[in-house]
């Protein structure tokens, strides 16, 4: 799976914050690596210098190797409290997309006894 990061001038201040974002994300979605073809994420500040109530978002967009992409929005006063949130919310997004096709693949449609 490749991971794509993208951030406005205002996040990257603090130090490493595409290793802690990567490596969070890797861990929350290992179990859909296989999966997923790409995994871009962007962190952004609405406010900048100003500070305000979930101000920090971060947005995920999943490729599945088959299917539509998968976006999803998380936001926070935080940079990691935000994209800890786009996982969580991701994470429940794919295990819904991939369930759903998985189920559908396996069950035969059962007989109708009259």
């Amino acid at each position: 799976m490749q991971f794509q990061f993208n951030s406005d001038h205002t996040v990257m201040g603090t130090e490493n914050v595409a290793e802690r974002i990567e490596a969070m994300m890797r861990e929350k979605l290992a179990r859909f690596e296989e999966r997923l073809t790409r995994l871009e994420v962007h962190v952004s500040d609405v406010n900048g210098a100003k500070h305000g109530a979930d101000d920090k978002h971060c947005t995920i967009e999943a490729r599945p190797r088959s299917g539509k992409p998968i976006g999803v929005t998380g936001k926070a006063d935080k940079v990691d409290d935000a994209a800890r949130k786009a996982a969580n919310t991701l994470a429940q997004r794919l295990e819904r997309h991939f369930g759903k096709s998985e189920k559908h693949k396996h069950d035969p449609r059962p007989e109708k006894a009259l």
